[in-house]
């Protein structure tokens, strides 16, 4: 960005997402999901397609203009690779990403979750407030009641060390033991990382006097690192890497633990081949083995 012109540029993979907008006054805007355009009053018009470079200048009335200018061929479709973890994890409900409503693809997870693993339980509840879209798609499919059984203070809630991170949670998050005791849950999340937070809540949900505290989350394990712009833990500090499905179950000391196949994941969310899912396989695109050790 200069103060002449804006210049936005967007990888031909397409792993991270790209947006752009404009201001009633003409402006141009670009951010990485549409949510962002709320709050300055933007419009949305497009996604920056994969490869493409856009050139942002003042026109001659003082209206933004934009240039379009390409520094190559655009990938064949078949090489795209769109972060999926967005849609799980990183964008918020009411943004639009990869041609997807966040919102809508997160419930339609959920009411996936409910085919997949019903559980005959006396309420559903979410992890606030990440697993709560997915938690409605999930109990709408099996016709089970909502509960908000833990209350959130909302803070900043994300902790580098894992000692702040328990303190944190056990600030933030306090259980309603009047809904709890001697109940059967099902707590919907939207992942599991380090599983330091999913095992705090179990305790918390146990200790207020729940029953029976069973997991269920709408993506697959998080097994590796991303090396394609987002911050995760390096591999040895995941928790589905060290551990066993059933491994983590009783590390979090849950009765069950269960997640969402990728197969199913895709096949949902259509054209599954064009999403990067490096963090559930371990297969990182256009990364040599050398190319990784590096990066780590």
């Amino acid at each position: 960005m200069t103060s002449e012109m804006v210049v936005a540029v967007r990888d031909p993979r397409g792993f991270r997402s790209l947006v752009m907008g404009f201001r009633e006054d003409g402006t141009v805007v670009f951010a990485s999901e549409t949510c962002a355009f709320n709050l300055i009053h933007a419009r949305y018009e497009r996604e920056v397609e994969p490869g493409e470079v856009l050139v942002a200048t003042k026109s001659e009335n003082g209206r933004g203009s934009v240039n379009v200018e390409r520094f190559h061929e655009l990938e064949k479709a078949e090489s795209l690779k769109l972060c999926l973890f967005e849609l799980f994890y990183l964008s918020r409900p009411e943004s639009f990403v990869f041609g997807h409503s966040v919102y809508l693809t997160r419930y339609r997870l959920g009411e996936l979750l409910a085919e997949d693993f019903p559980v005959d339980c006396d309420f559903a509840m979410a992890v606030p407030d990440s697993g709560m879209v997915s938690l409605l798609g999930y109990a709408s499919k099996l016709g089970i009641s909502i509960q908000q059984a833990l209350i959130r203070s909302h803070d900043s809630f994300i902790q580098p060390r894992e000692v702040h991170r328990k303190r944190k949670v056990l600030m933030k998050l306090a259980p309603v033991p009047e809904i709890l005791e001697g109940k059967k849950v099902v707590v919907v999340d939207d992942s599991i990382v380090r599983g330091t937070t999913s095992r705090i809540i179990v305790e918390i949900l146990r200790s207020a006097g729940a029953r029976e505290v069973h997991l269920r989350i709408p993506s697959p394990p998080v097994i590796d690192s991303c090396y394609y712009g987002v911050d995760t833990p390096t591999k040895e500090e995941l928790l589905l890497f060290k551990m066993s499905q059933a491994e983590a179950c009783d590390y979090i000391g849950a009765d069950s633990l269960e997640f969402l196949s990728l197969e199913r994941i895709k096949a949902k969310i259509g054209n599954g081949r064009h999403f990067c899912d490096a963090c559930f396989t371990g297969c990182h695109i256009g990364c040599s083995k050398r190319a990784v050790e590096l990066a780590v």
